[in-house]
């Protein structure tokens, strides 16, 4: 049943085919056989047309006819007034009236109507294009006729306008242009936009290239707002192809016709010519002055005579005012110019009267760590140097005597007037301490003096200002080793003195601090006898030996092998002992004692007493070693009882300060 179906639809197919193409020929001849002889006659026709038209198609649908391959036109020749031949030509010419464009390309434009807010431009289209005014502010004198680049966004929008960039065209050209001006030194027209660090931005061909503020004028530009917005012609200077950068130039516009002004001003210039000029730019090391068209410099030590801290004290922007040629370079267009030149210069007007040893007052205008510059007149200088500040041997900074501004008196020390140079001095005003430091400070009187310095061998003290002297590290004190200055006393601190010694040619004393006390060790020299036993203390121990505080604040040495113990436990620190003299050395200052000599010593004479039968000599040899023993250790020396007051008193006392 269903083959015979599917051979029924296949059949009414084949019959819908062959009966399509013979329908359209009966409806073309039935077209073809109407005729209108006027108006009337027309309009009826064309209903009846209309009629029929509709008549077939129902016709067609009812016959399930397929209106693909209808052929309208032939349907509508009927009422064409051109031949298919003349149509075709027609077509042609206006074909060849329009231009044949391409999205995303760039042409030429005419510019054909303009208002406040776009420009219409024509570019041989079916239809103009708009283009906003503001792409074109780089150009103020755009007017209708004028060429232009425009770049086809689209060919339609949604509204069937043709969209045209103009910023978009010059930006796809401006490279070319660019490298083309560089490469022929062409003069281009830029729009500044807006300024920036250091100089402004500027449009030019749609890139925004930079426009330093010295490459915007050969004269220094105060205010750079006034070129804003304003169209200006430069050179492209620079191309930066990597970070696409462009630098460009407007004073390199002039600099050539200044370059040949500046050749004929220099040609006629001469040395010592005064000329008039205004001053064009001020720094710190100078003024710029412009002569006409070329530049000199004035240094600001050719400004005036006196000292001068900034040329903004002698002249201000756009002072004019005469200048002397110092001096010029043809090769490098340099020219040295100087002003004070022009008046005379005050050491020549300086009283000839003057002479060294003379008292001046002045104003210090300077002053350094060497020392200070006065001003005892107008462009008249002297340097008083730190060392001529004060008698002291101690160098300080001038800083410390004098400061910028105060007014001073001092001696004139050389005077050159050729050379135009002072040597002051103001320590001369005060009497020279050493003139009779003799009979002030005799060999042998006492005095008290300030610590000022320290060194390994010594100590540095001042008496008075002007007045030093050292005290060798020998001379501090006479029992106690010092190693080194500070162990003893400290800088600043007040210390008494002896003056040993003066050498009035170095301006130096020899004093000794231990002088003012007896030299003990002549004493010491009747009490420490060689083999006498005393009683000390271990106050230190190393590795060569130790020192031992014995009586009278005097100190011995003990070598390791004397350290032992009877009981043969090793010695401490702190360690209270007897001690026996093996060696004294007055010269040196030196004890030498022994521990374990006091014991052996007994040891040895019981030892022979016994093998001898304790005979009288050993007997008396020990008792004699007992006797020297107990007398020592007693203290009942007569001659050494005042000796002894004397250091316990002094021991108090240096217990007392140490507390304090």
């Amino acid at each position: 049943m269903i083959n015979k179906n599917n051979d029924l639809e296949n059949e009414l197919i084949e019959k819908e085919k062959l009966a399509e193409p013979e329908a359209v020929i009966n409806d073309v001849e039935v077209i073809d056989t109407l005729e209108v002889d006027d108006e009337d006659a027309e309009e009826e026709l064309i209903e009846e047309d209309a009629d029929e038209i509709a008549a077939n198609i129902l016709k067609m649908k009812s016959e399930q006819i397929s209106l693909e391959n209808f052929d309208w036109g032939k349907y509508n020749n009927k009422w064409d007034v051109y031949s298919v031949d003349e149509r075709s030509q027609l077509e042609t010419m206006y074909d060849k009236t329009l231009s044949t464009i391409v999205e995303n390309e760039c042409i030429d434009g005419t510019v054909i109507a303009m208002n406040k807010r776009e420009v219409v431009i024509n570019i041989g289209y079916k239809s103009e294009g708009m283009v906003s005014l503001n792409e074109f502010r780089y150009n103020p004198d755009l007017k209708i006729g004028d060429k232009v680049e425009v770049y086809v966004e689209s060919q339609e929008d949604k509204k069937g306008q043709l969209i045209l960039s103009h910023k978009k065209a010059r930006a796809m050209r401006s490279w070319d242009r660019v490298n083309a001006a560089l490469e022929n030194d062409e003069v281009i027209t830029g729009y500044i936009k807006c300024r920036t660090k250091g100089g402004m931005i500027v449009d030019v061909f749609g890139i925004e290239a930079f426009l330093p503020g010295s490459q915007i004028d050969v004269k220094p530009i105060r205010d750079y707002d006034v070129f804003v917005n304003k169209t200006m012609e430069f050179k492209v200077v620079k191309i930066n192809h990597e970070f696409r950068n462009v630098v460009v130039s407007h004073k390199a516009l002039i600099e050539a016709e200044l370059e040949q002004q500046k050749k004929e001003i220099i040609a006629k210039l001469e040395k010592g010519q005064v000329l008039e000029g205004t001053v064009k730019n001020i720094t710190s090391y100078g003024v710029f002055i412009d002569l006409g068209g070329v530049d000199g410099l004035i240094h600001i030590t050719d400004l005036s005579w006196g000292r001068v801290n900034h040329p903004e004290e002698i002249v201000q922007l756009d002072q004019k005012l005469n200048v002397v040629i110092l001096d010029f370079d043809d090769a490098k267009k340099r020219i040295a110019l100087g002003l004070k030149q022009l008046t005379p210069h005050p050491w020549d007007s300086l009283s000839a009267e003057l002479k060294v040893g003379d008292q001046v007052k002045g104003k210090v205008v300077v002053i350094a760590d060497y020392g200070a510059f006065i001003e005892i007149a107008p462009g008249v200088e002297g340097l008083i140097h730190v060392s001529e500040m004060s008698w002291s041997q101690h160098l300080r900074s001038a800083q410390e005597f004098l400061k910028v501004g105060d007014e001073v008196e001092a001696i004139i020390i050389t005077l050159d007037r050729e050379e135009r140079k002072m040597s002051l001095g103001i320590k001369q005003l005060k009497p020279d301490p050493w003139e009779n430091v003799e009979t002030r400070y005799s060999v042998g009187s006492k005095h008290k003096a300030k610590v000022r310095n320290f060194t390994n061998f010594g100590v540095f003290v001042e008496i008075e200002e002007g007045v030093d002297g050292l005290i060798h590290i020998s001379d501090l004190s006479w029992t106690k080793k010092i190693k080194h200055p500070a162990e003893f006393t400290q800088v600043g601190e007040e210390i008494e003195v002896v003056v040993l010694e003066i050498d009035k040619d170095n301006r130096r004393l020899s004093l000794g601090h231990k002088q003012l006390e007896e030299n003990p060790w002549d004493v010491f020299e009747t009490i420490f006898i060689v083999d006498s036993i005393h009683e000390g203390t271990v106050v230190e121990i190393f590795d060569k030996g130790a020192i031992v505080a014995l009586p009278y604040g005097v100190e011995g040495f003990v070598t390791p092998k004397h350290l032992v113990k009877e009981d043969g436990t090793p010695t401490k620190v702190d360690d209270k002992l007897q001690f026996k003299v093996i060696e004294f050395n007055k010269s040196a200052k030196r004890i030498i004692l022994s521990h374990s000599r006091v014991f052996e010593d007994v040891k040895k004479a019981e030892d022979a007493a016994h093998k001898k039968g304790a005979s009288d000599e050993n007997k008396k040899a020990a008792k004699k070693v007992k006797s020297n023993m107990e007398k020592t250790t007693l203290g009942d020396i007569t001659n050494l009882s005042a000796l002894k007051e004397e250091m316990e008193e002094q021991q108090k006392k240096a217990q007392q300060k140490d507390k304090e």
